[in-house]
């Protein structure tokens, strides 16, 4: 979501402010802002769009000049995207910047409009740069814990206060901030790829932990303030794993990297060719002990679940139940201490289920979260955490996390299996040293790409489309169809192709597309029917299936032939070409492929 940097030292500031802020774009944001400290003022300047209007309002009006410095880009959620509502907040004493909600910020303007504050925007966010005005007393770490007190909701928040032009206040609850070193400067920002250009050397901020920024010293202290020491994190990645890497978009270098994400994240977890968790504190007794499984997540993670709950059931013979987090959060969901809540998380730091973690463990069952991000609030707040090893996702279309998702449904699958006595061990070896193969599988598919590109071009112009499939191909669909609907902006949906006659069918016609998705043999005759069935109506189809399949050419237009593993192992090969198709119809409408309108990388709040 929305994005903050920070920057104190010796050069400077305003084009390490924006370049920074560059490397958060993946995030998300209608409008940016920086504020700094010029001649002993706090001067700010922000506008409504991207990064590049706001260079353009400073070539024209005069660039920022100061060594000490807040930016940020933000995603509107109190006031539309405006020049008003952009960041930074504040006045000449005191200026912000914030992620997050503050859910009570009408009480809080209430009470300082009795006191004689006007409010120039429609944000929350002004409510606390004006509440820590009035607290104001010469002491800002003493201000800051004065006005969090007040506050409810999430923030992470980078202060300047006028009276210490070298310094940078930062503070934070539910919402990620880090603090980063470097020679003679220091940095705050959301994300590590803000700041990896100029330091891999970083803190996590924990919450409610006030951190003061000077060029050469950076100080911790909590609410009570009393000196708090910290672990300093070094990044293992280098800025070149943030940059394109010669392809077009970040989304298709994405794809490209999957086969090399699987291998790093599924090779560690295998030890005498079995499956093996210990590194996450997380043994067979303990998988052992559970009654059933919830898995819970949002959006594209939920779908990686919902093929983990297809796998886990077929194998394990557990009971799962996948949830969208925010309806688990608010459905008061039945649980038990024999029962395993799994998170599912590329972020670590998704309100929605970040809010069902803590549900979770307040009614008393085991948490194991899977994220991406090391540090991240989820992963902090978990009993067990497993993380995947995809490295920065950049496009907001989430595409090698997914993939690292499943592989880590599929060992946790063949673990779950083994553990509970399902299958023999021969058998528990002979599926991992097939998801060893997925790889190079994945390769062949990236190897052939001209084709999807043709498919692709067939489906640029059209409105409307369904995605079908049974069992593991209609959980796979759902994705298929989340990632068009995602980046192509055409709508899709994806039905179990068994439902078609309850309804779906009446909407088939020549000007609506299917595709279908039969990898699943046992299943492949009953599919190819209801595949005859919308052609039947009109429907150009496509079909995704194993290469070796035969298939009347008649009740097809399209044939996507995969090369071919064991059945249950099929989505993770079969969901490349739907990434792909995607894509390229993206593209090819000339789209904004890694940053979709209206979507961000890291949903924050709810």
């Amino acid at each position: 979501m929305c994005g903050i940097v920070g920057y104190v030292g010796q050069k400077d500031c305003t084009k390490i402010l924006l370049d920074s802020l560059s490397k958060l774009e993946y995030r998300g944001y209608d409008s940016a802002g920086v504020a700094v400290v010029q001649n002993g003022k706090l001067v700010t300047k922000k506008n409504k769009g991207r990064l590049s209007g706001l260079e353009e309002k400073m070539d024209k009006e005069g660039w920022l000049k100061g060594t000490c410095g807040i930016g940020h880009t933000r995603w509107a959620t109190h006031g539309e995207p405006s020049d008003i509502n952009s960041h930074p907040h504040g006045n000449a004493n005191i200026t912000i910047v914030h992620n997050g909600i503050i859910e009570n910020y009408k009480k809080i303007k209430d009470f300082l409009e009795s006191k004689g504050y006007e409010f120039a925007s429609q944000t929350d966010t002004e409510t606390v740069a004006k509440l820590l005005d009035y607290y104001y007393n010469g002491d800002p770490r003493e201000t800051i814990t004065r006005a969090i007190s007040e506050i409810e909701g999430s923030y992470a928040l980078g202060i300047l206060f006028k009276d210490f032009p070298n310094e940078i206040f930062a503070v934070r609850k539910d919402s990620p901030l880090i603090v980063g070193v470097g020679d003679g400067e220091s940095f705050i920002a959301s994300d590590v790829p803000a700041i990896i250009k100029y330091t891999k050397n970083y803190y996590l901020l924990e919450e409610n932990e006030i951190a003061d920024l000077k060029a050469d010293k950076i100080t911790f202290c909590d609410i009570h303030g009393m000196s708090v020491q910290k672990e300093l994190h070094t990044a293992n990645w280098d800025m070149e794993a943030a940059e394109k890497g010669g392809y077009e978009h970040f989304m298709l270098k994405e794809i490209h990297e999957q086969p090399n994400a699987i291998k790093m994240t599924v090779s560690p977890r295998i030890v005498d060719g079995m499956p093996d968790f210990s590194e996450s504190g997380i043994s067979r007794e303990l998988l052992n002990s559970f009654n059933r499984i919830f898995i819970v997540a949002c959006g594209t993670a939920m779908y990686a679940g919902t093929v983990g709950k297809y796998v886990i059931e077929r194998l394990a013979r557990i009971p799962v139940t996948v949830d969208v987090a925010s309806e688990f959060r608010y459905r008061n969901p039945i649980l038990t201490d024999k029962d395993l809540v799994i998170l599912v998380s590329q972020s670590g730091e998704t309100a929605d289920t970040l809010a069902s973690l803590r549900l979770a463990k307040k009614i008393g069952a085991t948490t194991m979260s899977i994220v991406n991000v090391k540090g991240s609030s989820i992963a902090r707040e978990s009993d067990y955490v497993i993380y995947s090893h995809a490295g920065p996702e950049i496009s907001v279309a989430s595409t090698k996390a997914y993939m690292v998702q499943i592989s880590i449904f599929y060992l946790l699958a063949f673990e779950l299996a083994y553990s509970n006595d399902i299958i023999t061990k021969d058998e528990c070896r002979r599926l991992v040293s097939v998801l060893q193969t997925v790889p190079d599988k994945i390769e062949e598919v990236l190897k052939d790409k001209d084709e999807v590109s043709h498919i692709a071009s067939q489906l640029m112009s059209t409105e409307n489309l369904f995605y079908i499939g049974r069992g593991l191909d209609y959980a796979l669909s759902m994705e298929g169809s989340l990632k068009l609907k995602e980046i192509s902006y055409i709508h899709s949906e994806a039905y179990a192709a068994g439902e078609l006659k309850h309804g779906p069918i009446s909407l088939i016609n020549d000007d609506m597309p299917v595709i279908a998705v039969a990898t699943q043999r046992e299943l492949f005759d009953k599919t190819i029917s209801n595949v005859k069935e919308v052609k039947a109506r009109g429907a150009k189809v496509i079909l995704v299936t194993h290469s070796s399949m035969s298939v009347d050419e008649e009740a097809v237009d399209f044939v996507i032939g995969l090369p071919t593993i064991d059945d249950m192992l099929m989505p993770m090969i079969a969901a490349v070409p739907l990434q792909l198709i995607a894509y390229y119809t993206s593209v090819l409408k000339g789209n904004d492929v890694d940053k979709p309108r209206n979507l961000a990388k890291s949903v924050t709040v709810e």
